[in-house]
């Protein structure tokens, strides 16, 4: 393994632990406290100071690593962090988020995945708006947002490196390091959480990267796609059941799988393992997948996507609509 390889898959987790540990005895604990609400699964406060550790040690080991050959999405996440930590601290309406989230992916889409046209530089960017947000919805349990880090962008790394596209696999690789370092002090019971200075850049950069290797030929569409499907799937299944209800589905809730799964009485380390478990088994069909052909290739991502689909109708009928409106008992 060169020494790129180890500064990569290393560095940032040790600097991310590191700084989280400062930051949890700083005084941003009470400046970005995460004070229970509608959507929350905790019962106590708890500092949203992760995603400040994640972003700072991975983006700057990234940025040492790869020097201009992915500073465009690199530097679009530092923005949305910045955002995303105004945004713990102050709570900015949406008017204001949403645009430097659509603008993030417009750049990406149009700058740095040029070979697109209109139509389809618009569909990307919508993609990457849509990842930036839904991996902060998915970001309401102990470990699990973390888990996911670790698992997808590990993913993408080892696509990269299959694709000879060192710079995207290292820069894939220091965000699965950086969220491993987060989950030492986020894996349940939690002590900190990761905040949208986290989890808004995470999703972007899940959207960004991946688009990135589509447009480098590393990579089909589909591969990031299945790589985060978890995620995706959840998100948007939630999404379109509270559209079709007349919900106001913009709105904080507690009706995510994972979510309605911990009010029916799972605990937050069993949600995690099960979720873990999950993603990589998500990943490991990206994986087989990208190395077959034909109707081997066709059979794993289909066979997958139903695999997915009847899962969540199970879980569908399991919980069916209910979700009690009150705190569980277990914390977050």
């Amino acid at each position: 393994m060169s020494v790129a390889w180890v500064i990569a898959c290393v560095l940032p987790g040790v600097a991310s632990a590191l700084l989280i540990a400062w930051l949890r005895r700083s005084a941003l604990t009470r400046a970005l406290a995460d004070v229970p609400n509608e959507r929350s699964l905790h019962g106590e406060p708890r500092p949203r100071v992760g995603g400040i550790g994640i972003m700072a040690a991975s983006l700057a080991v990234a940025f040492a690593l790869t020097r201009q050959e992915l500073a465009l999405p690199l530097v679009l996440a530092l923005v949305l962090a910045l955002v995303s930590v105004a945004d713990d601290r102050h709570s900015l309406p949406i008017a204001l988020r949403l645009p430097a989230h659509f603008g993030a992916a417009l750049a990406v889409a149009f700058v740095g995945a040029s070979s697109f046209g209109l139509v389809w530089g618009v569909c990307a960017a919508l993609a990457i708006a849509w990842m930036t947000n839904l991996f902060n919805f998915m970001d309401g349990a102990d470990g699990l947002a973390g888990g996911m880090g670790v698992i997808g962008f590990a993913t993408l790394a080892w696509g990269a490196v299959g694709a000879s596209d060192l710079p995207l696999a290292w820069a894939c690789a220091c965000l699965a390091s950086a969220c491993a370092g987060f989950l030492l002090h986020n894996f349940p019971p939690a002590r900190v959480f990761m905040g949208d200075a986290g989890s808004i850049p995470l999703g972007f950069l899940a959207g960004a990267l991946g688009l990135l290797g589509v447009a480098r030929g590393d990579w089909p569409p589909w591969f990031p796609v299945i790589a985060f499907a978890p995620f995706i799937a959840d998100a948007s299944v939630t999404l379109v059941r509270r559209a079709v209800r007349g919900e106001r589905f913009w709105r904080a809730h507690r009706t995510h799988a994972y979510q309605r799964l911990v009010l029916a009485g799972w605990s937050h380390r069993r949600l995690a393992l099960s979720a873990y478990t999950l993603m990589a088994l998500s990943s490991s069909c990206a994986l087989l997948a990208l190395g077959a052909n034909g109707t081997g290739r066709s059979v794993i991502i289909w066979g997958w996507t139903a695999a997915l689909a009847l899962l969540l109708l199970a879980l569908e009928r399991r919980l069916g609509r209910a979700a009690s409106p009150s705190l569980p008992g277990q914390d977050r």
